[in-house]
């Protein structure tokens, strides 16, 4: 049997099991299952039973319900109507004005989140009704939010990043470490557009009658203070090479709850759905982990990831056009699964054709998260479209026409770091 039939049977299978309602967790182990005993005569229970439990009992997943639990406090807290208050006095004499709030307001609550659906919902519950009675343009208040919010993937700590680490054996302190210029590429990129367009489109903006004097404007920039110290805590204690990024989820889950105490919000009820929502996630991502680690287990048994390198290094494809092949891939895959079950999915086959290609596995966890995060406002299944559409009411299609020029800025930011990879390996590199 040729490795492309091969492909195709699981390929189709998979589909069958997705498109059934399956869990993706169980779909993964699904495939696996029917991938060895079609096509090897491994012990399959016994590789099952070890893989699952070798993959699952990983210090460096422990990081992962730490960021969780970290960004579900801040979720619930007053910390993000802070950021607001701070940020909004400084934005009215730019190009866009307050749209821009969307796009720093987004930068920094994903810093400190991990979650692009949490930074959209944060933010975007925020800004959407202050925008409004301002008469800023829904379109523009729309488009920035989609776009800003999907920098919850990029900009450490990231959760995907942790679950890349973890599919492909990578470093997660250095992945953490690559995403920072890359997440300052994207945020000057949105906030460039909006720049352009506000002095394309003055008649389109309200004109800002207020003036807050210097003194208000520092006095209010003080209510930045605590979160920028979140963030210098948990990013700052892993560059310094402090902390792992597990102590550092630790340090961060502590002033969470230390500046939500301090903020008055943090109660019994808000500690418990919290926690709660943390575990929820958490168990979610670790069931999708397990099933994929099996998943790529079974495909070493059956020889397919490696056949499917060699035939790719058959086709003598450039590293450019194997790249544009796989973000177009990684976009299509983005329009009906998540971006975490994008990414363990496709590990198992894509790693070893990476490797072939001479590909830095570091330079492409980064290369996927932008990929991924383009996929989160690509229709049908985005997830921040969903958010946004159900703070806004309005259809799929509208959010998604909004948030397309911000879908394009991803495309330049990703053929940015193609031709200059070392806007990516920088920042490991110098550590």
């Amino acid at each position: 049997m040729s490795i492309l039939t091969l492909s195709v049977i699981l390929f189709v299978l998979l589909f069958l099991f997705l498109g059934s309602g399956l869990w993706v967790a169980l779909s993964l182990l699904g495939i696996g299952m029917a991938a060895m005993a079609l096509f090897s005569d491994a012990p399959l229970g016994l590789v099952m039973a070890t893989t699952m439990w070798g993959h699952s009992n990983s210090w460096a997943l422990a990081a992962l319900p730490l960021f969780v639990w970290m960004g579900e406090i801040l979720f619930r807290s007053k910390l993000s109507e802070d950021m607001f208050t701070g940020l909004s006095p400084w934005m009215n004499r730019l190009p866009g004005r307050l749209l821009h709030v969307n796009i720093f307001g987004c930068g920094i609550f994903a810093a400190v989140s991990g979650s692009s659906a949490a930074t959209a919902a944060t933010i975007g519950k925020l800004s959407i009704p202050e925008l409004a009675k301002r008469g800023y343009p829904e379109k523009m208040v729309i488009g920035t939010l989609a776009g800003s919010a999907t920098l919850g993937l990029l900009i450490p700590p990231s959760i995907i990043l942790i679950v890349y680490g973890v599919a492909t054996e990578q470093s997660i302190a250095r992945l953490f470490v690559a995403g920072i210029l890359p997440g300052i590429l994207l945020v000057s990129l949105f906030v460039g557009y909006v720049a352009i367009w506000g002095l394309m489109n003055r008649d389109k903006l309200p004109d800002e009658g207020e003036s807050v004097p210097l003194r208000e404007k520092i006095s209010r920039l003080r209510r930045l203070l605590p979160v920028m110290g979140l963030i210098a805590g948990v990013i700052g204690s892993i560059y310094a090479g402090i902390a792992s990024p597990t102590d550092a989820a630790a340090v961060g889950v502590v002033l969470a709850l230390v500046l939500a105490w301090f903020s008055g919000s943090l109660t019994r009820q808000t500690f418990v759905e919290g926690l709660m929502g943390a575990m929820v996630t958490s168990c979610m991502i670790a069931f999708i982990l397990a099933g994929a680690s099996f998943l790529t287990v079974a495909m070493g048994f059956t020889g397919i990831p490696r056949l499917l390198a060699e035939w790719i290094g058959s086709l003598e494809l450039s590293t450019y056009t194997f790249l544009a092949a796989l973000t177009v891939f990684f976009v299509v895959m983005g329009c009906f699964l998540d971006g975490i079950s994008v990414v363990v999915l496709t590990t198992s086959v894509i790693m070893p054709m990476v490797q072939k290609m001479g590909i830095d596995p570091l330079w492409f966890g980064i290369f996927v998260v932008i990929v991924v995060e383009m996929s989160q406002i690509t229709p049908p299944v985005g997830f921040n479209l969903f958010v946004l559409q159900s703070l806004t009411g309005r259809n799929i299609l509208t959010v998604a026409r909004a948030a397309l020029p911000f879908f394009l800025l991803m495309v330049l930011a990703l053929a940015i770091i193609v031709a200059v990879p070392g806007i990516v390996t920088f920042l490991p590199g110098a550590g």
